[in-house]
């Protein structure tokens, strides 16, 4: 009787492996065709709610509403802090009601407060919608690069996370090519550029929830392929329907107090701390060299395209050595070397040098960066501490760049 048992157990794992190879293939289908994309997209989205505030300066907003430079930067600080405050209880929601809901509906939310602000009229209208909107952002960026671990293994999370970011580089490099023609509305229908640009990226954000909310894959239980390979393929049914609903204090507290993991956190934070102003000033600084603010909007989206093919090369590097921290501290040592040499060339160049330093800086800044959140998931012990993590990650950079 135990022979035969022990027959019929290998018999059904055998059976178990040609189904869950078959099962594998399709999963990483779906995440390929249908998760990646769309996530991607909505990241490109949130991007262009999130930046499309340099192209509105360069439209006339801050005077239109009697703000000076302070204020505007004062508006982006409590955006980062509302983003801050609900990063990592985002993530913790995110495991209850999943990603399909819950990132869809951040997108909407943000959608509607981006829109609004074409009726901003003075500073306390300013400062109190760009809080909102970091609030409403809080969640996307940690609660959909969990989501995307939750479908590949460890050798393939590397590339799709470098992809995935395509949707924040790209978005930050379409934002000011879509500033430079929506302010070309500038007067139509009695609204100005700046409000053109609120209003209609606001309704793109509000199209795109729908897609996410509607469309999105879901898996029923938050393990990546890897960690189910683990599993003994016998006992695989009877943990098909064991979720992660909660993630314990406990876990968030030894997450948070693993000073290991406090170098990768505050490199990721410290190159942020110089790049996300550019992201917020490069349209303005490329206009004071002497640029109309159309031109100038063109101009700044150079250098944001160039982040592109940069990443792309950091995560084929990193995959073909397996040194992943080594290709880190490549790409950041490239991007403190442009920081320097601007700083010492610029004063002695004309303003296409001035362009092309500036350029140069923009497209090096976070080539790193993909590769850095991959790394962090790919070294987690379980879902709980990847969900901390991530948002842990993103936490820290929102602090640092305020």
């Amino acid at each position: 009787m135990m022979w035969k048992k022990q027959s019929v157990k290998i018999q059904c794992k055998d059976e178990g492996d040609d189904g869950f190879k078959k099962s594998a293939v399709q999963l990483r289908r779906i995440a390929d065709f249908q998760v990646l994309p769309l996530l991607l997209i909505g990241f490109a989205t949130y991007q262009l709610d999130r930046t499309n505030i340099s192209s509105a300066l360069t439209g006339g907003l801050a005077s239109d509403i009697s703000v000076n430079q302070n204020t505007i930067n004062l508006g982006n600080q409590l955006m980062y802090i509302g983003v801050i405050v609900l990063e990592i209880p985002s993530n913790i929601v995110l495991l209850k009601i999943g990603p399909r809901w819950w990132i869809g509906g951040q997108v909407f939310i943000f959608g509607v407060i981006a829109a609004l602000q074409m009726f901003i009229r003075n500073k306390t209208g300013f400062l109190l919608t760009r809080a909102l909107l970091g609030l409403a952002e809080a969640g996307y960026i940690p609660g959909a690069m969990f989501t995307l671990s939750t479908w590949y293994t460890r050798e393939e999370i590397t590339k799709r996370i470098a992809i995935f970011f395509f949707g924040m580089f790209g978005g930050t490099a379409v934002s000011p090519l879509l500033g430079a023609g929506l302010l070309r509305l500038d007067g139509k229908g009695g609204i100005s550029g700046w409000q053109w640009i609120f209003l209609v990226e606001g309704i793109w954000s509000m199209t795109i929830s729908l897609m996410l909310m509607f469309l999105l894959p879901e898996r029923k239980k938050y393990q990546t392929i890897s960690e189910i390979e683990k599993i003994d393929l016998h006992e695989t049914q009877d943990t098909q329907h064991t979720i992660a609903q909660r993630i314990p204090l406990t876990v968030v507290w030894r997450t948070l107090t693993d000073l290991y993991k406090w170098p990768h956190f505050l490199a990721t934070a410290c190159v942020f701390a110089t790049w996300c102003p550019l992201t917020t000033y490069t349209p303005s600084i490329i206009m004071s060299l002497g640029f109309t603010r159309v031109q100038a909007n063109a101009l700044a989206a150079i250098g944001y395209l160039m982040t592109l093919p940069v990443v792309l090369f950091f995560a084929w590097l990193s995959d073909k050595t397996k040194k992943r921290g080594f290709t880190v501290m490549i790409a950041i040592s490239a991007y403190l070397i442009a920081l320097v040499v601007l700083r010492l060339v610029q004063a002695h160049v004309d303003r296409w040098g001035k362009f092309g330093l500036w350029t140069t800086v923009n497209g090096l800044a976070v080539g790193y960066h993909p590769i850095h959140n991959a790394w962090i998931q790919m070294n987690s012990q379980n879902p709980e501490e990847r969900s901390v993590r991530v948002a842990m990650c993103t936490f820290l950079v929102d602090i640092f760049r305020d």
